[in-house]
């Protein structure tokens, strides 16, 4: 059924791409793209999922933002210093920064200056325990009574002790600066109500059919020329659950981007080699960065009859397929092999050179099976594998390379939810999972195997032990000098690969498909979504 339901996507794609563009008979720039995922809030306080941040990115602003190289450049903050301590952080505000306009400031057509009161109502409704956000945890390393606004210009934040990733987290929308006349007027419908100092204004949202966001004629941030951004008039989001009809909708020119594939239609429109096919070169670019994603295998690393507590099948296993192979032929070179450390490509502490990994090794891993006591997989029980129906052929690939080494692997797919509770309950002893970046620091991967993040406390889902990790990752933490954290970081990472709690299957890559009218758009390794300079040139011949 698979088959005959491919071979009709691609005939039917095959008629579409020697068609034109929908003629669009107007000269406004409308920005449209498709969330398959759904938004359920505009407020930044829930947006913990892409889907929810690029709606949220588009509306609000915070202090701070990430460039394409991620790295924190101002926003409502012009400038900032941090004391030599490295736990007194003290921003200074921009005095041209408006909220949307909106008749809770007084009339239909009024708008209101923001002020680091703002800032400070902004950050304390996330600590909140009343509005329950799931970034509460952004601020750990905040003393208490940490935020401070002495005057409207000034805003004022301290720590309990140095820790250099804390600018990139501010730079996350949940710090987003939202009015209090708005957010306690709405109360919890301020999710369908949003109000910020963003490039675009909400216009109309029907969920689950189509959300529309207006321009902000009265944005603060400029080009480097000095012209007004956004460029764009508006930007339309349509929510079409199915992904292949979104990708038909692409094709059609109906949808002006597209993020990533799906497995059942890459090979429609990518060659084995990652690019774009000729047919759709004259009227489709596909752009590429590395993006900060990890997929790869947890081992449970407890558990009373666990075979995976033992070292060495952990690294046999790690040893026991090829992740090369892999790549190219089941993700046409999208991505790049996981066969260095946890911390992913694009990344600073990732390391190309580094002398710890797994790569393909048949002779090691029956090597290390035989020295646990297991040679050939003999003695050895069904290893069970978690997973998912979307990752269902990489584990079938893995399956069958493991099964050379004679171990039996039993796959079993689980709906998402499902799994997840499965491995926040400990009740996978192998399982697949993947670590986006909350925040462009390469502790945050590294927090998955800190001892006190066990499940459910934290993200430690292994239960991971270390005594000598722990200590690295806390002089990491503190440590304000770059060059020596990033050092300590390679360090840890190694000893995560000796250790092999995980297995590391690709560093992921972002794929942003856009129409050839289409300019300007920006991103970087978080895979954001910046439309502030986006322009669409409706001319006929770019249609």
């Amino acid at each position: 059924m698979e088959k005959i339901r491919h071979a009709t996507i691609v005939m039917m794609v095959s008629l579409l791409a020697v068609g034109c563009r929908v003629p669009d008979n107007s000269d406004r720039m409308i920005f449209r793209y498709n969330e398959s995922a759904g938004i359920g809030t505009l407020d930044p306080a829930y947006a913990k999922d892409q889907a929810l941040i690029w709606g949220c990115s588009q509306i609000y602003n915070g202090l701070i933002q990430l460039d394409t190289m991620l790295r924190p450049m101002p926003s409502i903050a012009k400038e900032w210093s941090i004391s030599e301590d490295g736990k007194t952080y003290t921003f200074r505000l921009r005095d041209d920064v408006y909220f949307h306009k909106s008749e809770l400031f007084g009339t239909a057509d009024s708008s209101r200056r923001v002020v680091a009161g703002d800032v400070l109502y902004s950050y304390n409704r996330i600590l909140d325990p009343k509005v329950a956000s799931p970034g509460l945890w952004i601020f750990n390393e905040v003393a208490e009574d940490g935020f401070q606004a002495p005057d409207d210009s000034t805003f004022v934040i301290h720590l309990k002790q140095p820790f250099s990733p804390f600018l990139s987290l501010l730079a996350m929308p949940y710090c987003s600066v939202v009015p209090h006349e708005v957010v306690e007027h709405y109360g919890t419908d301020f999710r369908q109500h949003p109000c910020g100092t963003g490039p675009f204004k909400m216009q109309m949202w029907k969920e689950g059919v189509k959300l529309v966001l207006r321009k902000n004629e009265h944005y603060f941030e400029r080009d480097e020329e000095g012209n007004p951004l956004p460029y764009l008039d508006a930007v339309a989001v349509t929510f079409i659950v199915d992904k292949q009809t979104a990708f038909l909708e692409f094709v059609k020119g109906n949808l002006d981007f597209m993020n990533s594939i799906a497995p059942s239609y890459k090979d429609e429109i990518l060659t084995a080699k990652g690019g774009l096919r000729d047919k759709y070169a004259d009227r489709i670019t596909l752009t590429s960065t590395p993006f900060l994603n990890t997929e790869y295998l947890g081992f449970l690393m407890d558990g009373d009859d666990n075979p995976m507590k033992d070292k060495r099948i952990r690294q046999a296993i790690n040893y026991g397929f090829d992740r090369r192979k892999m790549i190219k032929y089941m993700r046409n070179d999208v991505g790049r092999a996981g066969c260095q450390g946890f911390i992913p490509y694009g990344l600073p502490g990732y390391d190309s050179t580094a002398q710890f990994g797994y790569d393909y090794n048949v002779e090691k891993a029956k090597q290390l099976l035989s020295e646990a006591g297991y040679p050939g997989g003999k003695g050895l029980p069904t290893l069970k594998l978690a997973t998912t129906s979307t990752y269902l052929d990489l584990c079938k690939y893995i399956q069958q390379q493991l099964g050379i080494l004679g171990l039996d692997v039993k796959v079993e797919v689980n709906p998402p939810a499902a799994l997840r509770e499965q491995i926040a309950q400990s009740k996978s002893s192998w399982f697949r999972g993947s670590w986006i970046a909350d925040y462009p620091d390469a502790e945050n991967y590294l927090s998955l195997f800190y001892s006190p993040n066990h499940c459910p406390v934290g993200p430690n889902y292994t239960h991971f032990t270390s005594p000598k990790f722990d200590r690295l990752y806390e002089r990491a933490k503190a440590e304000v000098d770059d060059s020596i954290r990033l050092r300590i970081y390679r360090e840890m990472d190694s000893l995560i690969m000796d250790e092999a709690p995980v297995m590391v299957l690709y560093y992921d890559q972002v794929l942003h498909f856009t129409q050839k009218n289409v300019s300007g758009l920006r991103s970087n390794a978080m895979n954001t979504l910046d439309l502030r300079r986006v322009k669409i040139d409706n001319s006929p011949k770019k249609r």
